[in-house]
């Protein structure tokens, strides 16, 4: 990917400001804004972050999991002892531990798959996001230099207003001293309330223009921007909109976003293949128990008891006695009891997918499809883009040629201007001469200063598909 810059670094190392207080914002100084606060960007970091989480996720799949469980009870009523499996009718209390492993060996390279796959979501976000910020970018200066062309309009619009202003109370005093047309008065005052509707459209125009650059920083502060005394000199561009687009392939974030979804949506018909191979599992099991029932039999010596028998010797009758060992019941420790029941499994499992309704076909069908679409969706936007930088380029090349043409044609209304007004405060001219002629130097300094700001924002847009930001 190639390193992002920051949008007319060659503007901000040349042009100076003038006339700026401390809440004047310079180019840079909004886009750091932007940059920090606005919605759009900050959801396209989320979206890494939460990306990024993922192939974590997937990644850490290659460890086995290990579970223990653990239970503590109290019986009452008829049971079974769990540890002598007689059935009993007292109350007792039980418990149970176990500790279980299970680790998949093969599954259809599905899981290695799935890395691959989730690798490539997580570097098309950032790509995304990277992608968002140049595009951030160039809004913020492409709505920055629409604040300074409205600022430059209503500028005119001013000095237009009060010109007019100026000859309206000329034309007043000489209808005071009763020489003069009358009519001229009146003709002057429409054209004055014509400026004045025009410095209102300018004003509105301008506000217009902050809201956009505020929304785009996320901010309800008025923003004032810094003017500059030296614009970017108007001069041919240099590359075709071919050598734009072929740069645009391989600096632009957008493409390389995409070409890493494409990337993605390939790992994922791999992962769904998996589905037809067999999975194999190791698995481990220990378990034990305890029972409050169960017990020890201590011997604590012997007695000599009676059988209940007899024997008969010579006519007499001998009672029949055995010595009988005699024992003491002990409890099992807690942990004796966990000890002595220790028991452990272990094994391999084989899991054969052999019918599934095709689930398997359907999901690799399906998985061939949203590859197809990632494929599409990336030859739309290179032609989108192709289309994109023709017309911006056909544009720029318009606005290159108007300047010109209105700078020559300021030039000229101006000396039309000046003469017209000097025939018409002689009294050689009428009034319809003189608003004619005023109008038509006004809008040639208007259409100037768009065609200016035009030529300027197309470079800037290109610039932008060149990676130049």
């Amino acid at each position: 990917m190639k390193k992002f810059i920051i949008l007319f670094l060659f503007i901000t190392t040349s042009l100076t400001a003038q006339n700026s207080t401390n809440s004047e914002l310079s180019l840079e100084e909004c886009i750091q804004i932007a940059i920090d606060n606005n919605i759009a960007y900050q959801r396209s970091e989320l979206q890494f972050e939460s990306e990024e989480l993922n192939f974590k996720g997937t990644r850490s799949q290659v460890l086995p999991s290990i579970n223990g469980g653990y239970s503590y009870a109290m019986n009452k009523g008829r049971s079974i002892d769990p540890y002598t499996n007689d059935v009993i009718d007292q109350q007792f209390s039980f418990s149970n531990a176990s500790l279980r492993l299970n680790a998949r060996l093969f599954n259809g390279f599905e899981l290695r798959n799935s890395i691959r796959r989730d690798r490539f979501k997580m570097k098309a976000a950032e790509a995304e996001k990277e992608a968002a910020k140049q595009q951030l970018i160039l809004d913020v200066t492409l709505a920055y230099f629409q604040v300074l062309n409205s600022e430059d309009l209503l500028q005119l619009t001013n000095i237009r207003l009060q010109a007019t202003e100026n000859q309206m109370n000329r034309i007043a005093h000489l209808a005071e001293e009763g020489s003069g047309n009358p009519a001229d008065f009146t003709d002057i005052q429409g054209q004055f309330s014509n400026d004045q509707s025009a410095v209102v459209a300018a004003e509105n125009q301008l506000k217009q223009a902050k809201l956009d650059l505020a929304q785009l920083l996320n901010t309800r502060l008025e923003i004032e921007v810094k003017e500059f005394q030296v614009l970017p000199e108007i001069k041919p561009y240099q590359l075709s909109a071919e050598e734009v687009y072929e740069e645009s392939l391989e600096n632009l974030e957008v493409f390389e976003g995409q070409r890493l979804r494409l990337q993605a949506a390939e790992e994922d018909v791999s992962v769904a293949r998996s589905l037809f191979a067999p999975e194999i599992s190791l698995f481990a099991q220990m378990n034990t128990n305890y029972s409050s029932l169960a017990s020890l039999l201590n011997e604590t010596g012997s007695q000599v008891v009676e059988t209940g028998q007899f024997i008969n010797i010579n006519g007499v009758s001998y009672a029949v006695q055995v010595n009988q060992t005699q024992f003491s019941q002990q409890e099992i420790p807690y942990f004796n009891q966990l000890n002595n029941n220790l028991s452990s499994v272990a094994g391999i499992s084989v899991n054969i997918p052999i019918l599934n309704g095709f689930q398997a076909k359907r999901e690799v069908s399906l998985k061939k499809i949203g590859q197809e679409d990632a494929r599409l969706a990336l030859e739309n936007t290179r032609n989108e883009y192709f289309q994109a930088i023709k017309q911006a380029h056909n544009d720029m090349k318009a606005a290159y040629k108007d300047y010109f043409f209105l700078k020559d044609q300021v030039t000229a209304y101006q000396e039309s201007y000046r003469v017209n007004e000097i025939r018409f405060q002689n009294g050689v001219s009428n009034m319809v001469e003189y608003i004619i002629s005023k109008n038509n130097l006004d809008r040639a300094r208007v259409n100037l200063a768009n065609a200016k700001y035009e030529f300027l924002i197309r470079t800037k847009i290109l610039d932008y598909y060149r990676g130049i930001i």
